[in-house]
């Protein structure tokens, strides 16, 4: 009789702290994967999202990795969150004034260079399974989890869901777990084509501490509540039906809204 072995499923995470990583961190330990949370100081304006990342991770239960790759910033330099000083963040009074256009807020090929950096650390864990404990490859899976959103977005083409079909193509091609294990590494975006309304409900119903959550590309205490992040996301917990627990530095009118009970998510 021949029993089936359960499979061992090993996720990484792209998590920079924000709503939609963490809803989606949330939604993949809910799936029983092993799960590592990497962000990156790459030199963007927001740093402060770092620390909240770590009080995430501690909160969830997830191994977090802190990977300083801040010389990005020179190679990516065309950019407000690397080179704030030479291109402004924008500002807006309404979701709507962000029309079809990309933003200065847009990081040349950002998500490439994190999905490489995150492919290179999944592997890694794998073939450590593999040729050091003894794991049989078959009973292995492995999985990339991006927070990319391609409904209610600032209109970067790295969060389009045919980029990150051709960019798991690449992965599998020239990685050795693809070429000579035979593991397929799978790049999942489980809200690629949910409406911040839809990522706001299913962060509520997987009870994700969005109250410790940092969205705002100023970086500061409090968001600002005009910059494309925080248009975008005021707009879905709106439309969802729920106050935001985080602050703002302007008055927002959460008319009709209630509040979201975190229970022992400190």
């Amino acid at each position: 009789m021949n029993i089936m072995s359960e499979k061992i499923k090993v996720g990484v995470i792209s998590f920079s702290g924000g709503q939609d990583s963490t809803t989606v961190l949330t939604y993949a330990k809910s799936l029983g994967y092993e799960l590592y949370a990497l962000s990156f100081v790459y030199g963007q304006s927001l740093s402060r999202e770092i620390k909240q990342a770590k009080k995430i991770c501690e909160v969830l239960g997830v191994k977090h990795e802190v990977f300083d790759v801040s010389s990005f910033k020179n190679i990516a330099w065309f950019s407000a969150l690397t080179h704030p000083e030479k291109l402004p963040i924008p500002k807006y009074e309404k979701p709507e004034e962000l029309g079809e256009q990309i933003p200065f807020t847009y990081v040349p090929l950002r998500n490439s260079f994190f999905i490489v950096c995150c492919a290179s650390y999944l592997e890694s864990v794998v073939l450590e399974k593999i040729e050091l404990e003894k794991v049989n490859p078959e009973d292995i899976e492995a999985c990339i989890f991006i927070a990319a959103n391609f409904i209610d977005y600032s209109n970067y083409p790295d969060c389009r869901p045919e980029f990150f079909k051709k960019a798991e193509e690449f992965l599998n091609k020239g990685s050795k777990i693809g070429t000579f294990y035979n593991i397929k590494m799978k790049i999942e975006t489980p809200i690629i084509n949910m409406s911040k309304k839809e990522i706001t409900e299913l962060g509520v119903k997987l009870k994700a501490p969005l109250h410790l959550t940092h969205t705002c590309y100023l970086g500061e205490e409090e968001a600002c509540g005009r910059c494309p992040s925080c248009l975008l996301r005021i707009k879905g917990f709106k439309e969802a039906g729920y106050i935001d627990p985080i602050k703002y530095k302007i008055p927002i009118d959460w008319t009709g809204c209630k509040k979201i009970n975190f229970g022992d998510n400190k």
